[in-house]
């Protein structure tokens, strides 16, 4: 779905993520693969709300019966508003396919599911394309609600078919990204979870779907679960599926050996970062740069450990090593500002902070960062306009309001504008 953020293996500092039981494989339910039980079921109630059911019943009716329809059972019909009593002369094709699809989407075990399906594809034979292309459409501007629905429908549709369920995962990770750099783990850690159990679905399939593997060792590199990454991709590289995907499977792999990610201590030094027992992090990762003094990421570890430590001095030198070994991504130079801000190097920090913008523009936890230096620099206007940038991009970036909140509070102290 959405291919362009997939990219090769670097280091990034991770949400917090839970252990991964073993899930029950086989057709996803409202418990596993759907979202969380009472969001879904309060979602459904409300989606089928707009859902009347009509019976074409007499000899009026049956005059009218449209094409494949049985009149031995109800029909759902899309409602645009509530309606007591609906006039039979609005109910159109285009009605009863809206009802029909709502219901397979939100009600897929419903007793009269295969009829629908049946008269859905008899009626718009190339309608589940369409759905996931739209689903698709929707997920890239961002609507997620709208485009997960969509993919519900799809899969309501075509029970079998892997595509909706793949388009989900994708989805439900993307946003998860976004949600993470906006600050917000928690809600980013859930749609880290949906995005789990749908890869966990699709690689358990009898019927092999190979993009599953290729998808969801990226998932796992992302979650710095390497052993997992390895094992999707190298199971992906044997499936002759797409050629450009495989010859990328190929180099990620040689990548992540050359540059010590498969190392036990490198894994070492990162799990005991990610829990907070930074100390112990930071003796494994200097044993790692030991080992490999040219591989850049350890000296990212190296310095993700001192900034967490406070020690400002010996991170912002972690970072500019891990630089100057070929790192080049947003987050170096992030963290870098970071340390060098605390030290009081606030053009220096500034400057990075400008760099890894352009490295990634639409980075909220990048913009925010600029914000709070513009206002630690007396800059408060500046800083306001770096923040509802934030805030446009998502307006659920919580650091931003609370940074604004701080600046309209201290406007009204001081009665006049700052």
């Amino acid at each position: 779905m959405i291919d362009k953020s997939r990219r090769e293996p670097g280091m990034k500092p991770p949400s917090r993520d839970k252990s991964r039981g073993n899930q029950k494989k086989g057709h996803i339910s409202q418990d596993s693969g759907q979202p969380l039980p009472e969001a879904f079921e309060e979602r459904k109630k409300q989606a089928l709300s707009s859902i009347l059911y009509i019976r074409f019943e007499g000899a009026e009716a049956q005059s009218r019966l449209p094409s494949g329809i049985d009149a031995s059972i109800p029909y759902p019909v899309q409602l645009q508003t509530p309606t007591v009593k609906l006039d039979p002369s609005s109910i159109t094709i285009e009605s009863l396919l809206a009802g029909m699809l709502r219901v397979l989407a939100w009600d897929s075990e419903n007793e009269n599911a295969n009829k629908y399906r049946k008269y859905i594809k008899m009626s718009r034979p190339e309608l589940f394309e369409e759905l996931i292309m739209a689903g698709i459409q929707k997920a890239e501007a961002k609507d997620w609600i709208v485009a997960e629905e969509i993919f519900f429908a799809a899969s309501g549709l075509e029970p079998e078919q892997p595509e909706p369920y793949i388009n989900l995962a994708l989805m439900h990770e993307e946003h998860a990204k976004l949600l993470f750099e906006s600050d917000n783990e928690d809600e980013s850690e859930k749609e880290d979870d949906l995005a789990y159990k749908y890869y966990q679905y699709l690689l358990g399939l009898k019927d092999v779907f190979a993009p599953a593997y290729y998808h969801a060792a990226f998932f796992f590199l992302r979650k710095h679960n390497y052993d997992k990454a390895v094992s999707l991709l190298t199971s992906y590289i044997g499936m002759n599926d797409d050629e450009q995907r495989t010859r990328r499977a190929k180099s990620i792999l040689e990548k992540l050996g050359s540059m010590g990610y498969l190392d036990t201590l490198f894994k070492e030094a990162y799990d005991f970062i990610q829990m907070g027992q930074e100390q112990k992090g930071l003796e494994k990762a200097e044993q790692f740069v030991e080992k490999y003094p040219d591989v850049w990421n350890g000296w990212f570890l190296v310095g993700w450990a001192n900034r967490r430590l406070g020690r400002w001095s010996e991170g912002a030198q972690a970072f500019r090593t891990a630089l100057e070994k070929g790192a080049d991504g947003a987050d170096v130079y992030n963290e870098l500002s970071i340390c060098e801000v605390e030290s009081g190097e606030l053009e220096t920090a500034r400057s990075h902070l400008e760099r890894a913008l352009r490295i990634e523009p639409e980075n909220e936890k990048i913009i925010v960062n600029l914000g709070a230096l513009a206002f630690r620099q007396g800059h408060i206007e500046e800083a306001e306009r770096f923040f509802r940038t934030a805030i446009e991009l998502d307006p659920d970036d919580r650091i931003a309001k609370e940074w604004l909140k701080k600046i309209e509070s201290l406007r009204n102290s001081k009665g006049v504008g700052v």
